[in-house]
């Protein structure tokens, strides 16, 4: 019997019993590798912080349950497909899935794993994916002097792309002087908020606190923009609009996941971007923590608690 992970009420998790539908003809049956716990919005589903509101907005592709519980959530997952088309038979697939050992989809819910992409970091597919579409929101022109504020998974990802591009300045700012260890990885400069370089044309927020938006609006040179990443859940922010934020004509845009970007994209070719960007080894400094399925039940409330750091962390599951 398959086994899947369910927030039974907030703050518990329990392994459940998982029963497979049987496959269909244009369906895949995958046993899964591993999976991601995306640290940001997986503990604040675990912790029950989703609000009324976006209870519809916030449910996984393959999500069972209703928030805040019980829920089966996740959307990180890479496994190998055991049945299905053969196109598909023994490749390596990424599935925005749950935390499940093994389970039935569609064919087309599946993307093959680029061969020079490493199971263990394909499970970064879909955040790599948010930070491609952050991107194209936030349109870097040449010569930009950007910086990324907040250095967790989404946050290092789109600092990572950004410096790609010629001729710009980008920093990589958190409160936590750690994580110029992940930014070294990626080959990112790091600054923590105090000594972050200024006049910035754009900036890039991925740290859900106050603080770290304030600090974005006065990093901006005047006409500068904010692309808003984080998701606060049900708590509310203070924007500060005063002082020169109108006569310096400052803007604030939102990125989010759920809608592509560019009209000339759809969300599979958004995805096989992300993909082929994980060839880049540098992306490993993103999983800083792994464990094994089993364990997951006590696991998720020290990451929910704070007690484990990992940016993004990664399950094992036993081979069968």
């Amino acid at each position: 019997m398959e086994q899947a992970f369910w927030v039974q009420r907030p703050g518990t998790g329990q392994l459940r019993e998982a029963r497979l539908p049987v496959p269909g003809p244009d369906d895949v049956l995958v046993r899964t590798l591993c999976s991601g716990v995306s640290r940001g919005t997986e503990t604040l589903v675990f912790r029950g912080g989703v609000p009324a509101s976006q209870h519809e907005v916030m449910r996984a592709p393959f999500q069972e349950g209703d928030f805040p519980g019980p829920v089966k959530y996740g959307y990180l997952n890479v496994g190998v497909v055991e049945q299905g088309p053969a196109h598909l038979q023994g490749r390596t697939v990424f599935c925005l899935y749950p935390h499940q050992t093994a389970y039935v989809v569609p064919a087309t819910a599946v993307t093959p794993v680029p061969a020079a992409v490493p199971p263990g970091r394909a499970i970064l597919a879909g955040t790599v994916e948010t930070a491609v579409n952050a991107v194209w929101d936030a349109r870097p022109r040449l010569g930009d002097r950007i910086a990324v504020i907040g250095a967790g998974m989404v946050g290092a990802s789109v600092a990572k792309l950004l410096d790609g591009f010629p001729a710009t300045r980008v920093q990589l700012v958190d409160v936590d002087p750690a994580k110029a260890d992940v930014a070294a990885a990626l080959g990112v400069d790091f600054s923590t908020p105090d000594e972050a370089l200024g006049d910035c044309d754009l900036v890039v927020h991925a740290s859900a606190s106050e603080g770290g938006l304030a600090k974005a609006l006065e990093l901006l040179a005047p006409e500068g923009e904010v692309v808003e990443m984080s998701w606060y859940g049900d708590r509310r922010v203070s924007v500060p609009l005063g002082e020169n934020f109108h006569s310096r004509r400052l803007v604030i845009r939102s990125s989010q996941v759920g809608t592509v970007a560019r009209p000339d994209r759809d969300y599979a070719e958004r995805l096989a971007v992300a993909l082929d960007l994980l060839a880049d080894p540098a992306f490993d400094a993103l999983v800083s923590g792994e464990c094994r399925f089993e364990d997951l039940p006590s696991v998720l409330p020290r990451l929910a608690a704070d007690e484990l750091s990992a940016s993004c962390l990664r399950v094992m599951y036993q081979p069968q």
